[in-house]
């Protein structure tokens, strides 16, 4: 049984997924995983997949690592028609969308320290929603503050303001997800206090560039989807459809992570000696095929049951 990646668009519009990875350190189970189900989603459907380096941050990612993650992808079977797209390169077009939202008076400077936002804030199933310290300064103090940071060679995060107003939209794999922006984050960041652009920003003028119409990531991320639906409309910009696929965690039920070194691919490959051997395991695991036997992700297209994970949050990995 294959899974329907497009039931909510237009029959003639293709199923184009995307890969995304950060290369902040080397692959693991859990974005392995992820991968896998993104690279299914769209070959179940006849699509095509687009590869993008998320190497916003310049602190975190290492360009080694970019190279490691696509020799990884193609050891494990995972193939991609269009990219790499380095976000690092794309600097432009998120300064292009920044001011645009700054032009139509929807972004203000916030001058706020973590602490302050811990303090002022009420925190929201374990995430901070910020209180709006910022939004209505008078613009004598904002110029004053502009000038005392600038004065130490910092600049201001710059967070677009979000309405009063419920965002909807139902995920293939956990249903219908409802937000309100203003209870659950408040207004979020689009360009960090080092000038660096923000996720939820680079990732929506991306994916509209790459014509991404399915996005299929971890279920840590379904937040997201909401502040990333509410950029796209303020942009003009299409809402590809959403999957949230659950996490792999460990006995404990921690969500695994680059930390753990067991579930590193490099680790896995000593235990499970054929990168066949390890996309049948994860597979199993999830439920989509019900033997635990080598497979490679071209023969799971045709067998593969993604109908499986809807509704899962966590898969434990052993």
């Amino acid at each position: 049984m294959t899974f329907d990646a497009a039931k909510s668009a237009s029959p003639t519009v293709p199923v184009v997924g995307r890969f995304a990875p950060s290369p902040s350190g080397q692959l693991h189970a859990g974005n392995i995983f992820s991968a896998l189900i993104a690279w299914l989603v769209a070959r179940q459907a006849n699509g095509c997949i687009v590869l993008r380096i998320e190497d916003l941050d310049p602190a975190r990612c290492r360009a080694e690592y970019a190279r490691d993650i696509m020799r990884d992808f193609k050891k494990l079977g995972f193939d991609w028609d269009e990219g790499p797209l380095f976000q690092s390169t794309r600097t432009q077009a998120y300064q292009e969308a920044f001011d645009q939202l700054r032009q139509r008076g929807l972004l203000y400077p916030c001058f706020c320290s973590r602490a302050d936002i811990h303090a002022a804030s009420a925190p929201h199933g374990g995430s901070v929603v910020y209180a709006g310290t910022c939004r209505n300064l008078a613009p004598d103090v904002v110029a004053r503050r502009v000038h005392e940071l600038a004065e130490i060679g910092r600049q201001p995060a710059w967070r677009v303001m979000v309405p009063d107003t419920v965002v909807s939209f139902t995920d293939r794999m956990q249903g219908v997800s409802t937000q309100n922006l203003k209870d659950t984050c408040g207004d979020f960041i689009v360009r960090r206090a080092d000038g660096v652009f923000a996720y939820q920003l680079a990732v929506v003028i991306d994916d509209a560039a790459q014509g991404v119409t399915s996005v299929v990531r971890g279920v840590d991320l379904l937040e997201s989807a909401a502040r990333q639906q509410y950029l796209q409309d303020l942009l003009g910009l299409p809402h590809p459809a959403y999957a949230h696929v659950p996490l792999l965690v460990n006995a404990t039920g921690r969500r695994l992570s680059k930390r753990d070194q067991d579930a590193s691919l490099k680790r896995m490959l000593e235990t499970y000696r054929f990168p066949e051997a390890l996309i049948g395991h994860l597979s199993y695991l999830a439920g989509i095929i019900d033997t635990d036997e080598a497979v490679t992700p071209q023969e799971l297209i045709a067998v593969a049951n993604l109908d499986r994970l809807r509704g899962v949050s966590h898969i434990t990995f052993s």
